[in-house]
């Protein structure tokens, strides 16, 4: 029998003026800017939460608080990739990934390839093993009200040689 783990994650982060707009390890053009202290990449959050959840090894502030300033302004997708070490070093690969990305704007649809082109590169599986949506909250809560972004993410663990 196959053995698999599953873990979700989710992350918002508050726009503010001043600040990149960083997703899935992407900059993308906007007036405002995730706030953090890394880069703030809710998606790239999310995602190493889901894998470190489906082990059962904590969240993301245990391996980089935000209290530690060696973590500031840290790009994502360097952390992403320490997060994969930590999961084949117990013996494990990223099978897939499916995630939305909540945000009134900007929108999201044209920046949704190179999203996933960069995850999946950071993590060494294909383009489709890695989903990204875009949706809006319709106008409510943070996330409508343009006040944040938030991501959720779901990731399916497959033992290292289970692809071979």
């Amino acid at each position: 029998m196959l053995q698999i783990r599953i873990g979700n994650g989710y992350d918002i982060h508050r726009l503010v003026p001043g600040r990149p707009l960083i997703l899935g390890g992407l900059f993308i053009e906007h007036e405002l800017g995730l706030l953090g202290h890394s880069d703030a990449d809710v998606l790239t959050h999310a995602i190493m939460d889901a894998m470190l959840g489906a082990l059962s090894l904590g969240d993301i502030g245990l391996y980089f608080p935000p209290t530690d300033p060696q973590w500031e302004g840290a790009d994502s997708l360097k952390l992403l990739v320490q997060v994969k070490g930590l999961i084949r070093d117990r013996g494990w690969q990223v099978g897939n990934i499916d995630s939305v990305v909540v945000a009134e704007r900007p929108k999201l649809k044209p920046h949704i390839a190179a999203m996933r082109d960069r995850l999946a590169t950071a993590l060494e599986i294909q383009p489709d093993q890695v989903g990204v949506k875009a949706t809006t909250n319709e106008q409510l809560g943070p996330e409508g009200r343009e006040e944040g972004i938030a991501a959720y993410a779901v990731v399916l663990l497959c033992p290292l040689d289970a692809n071979d």
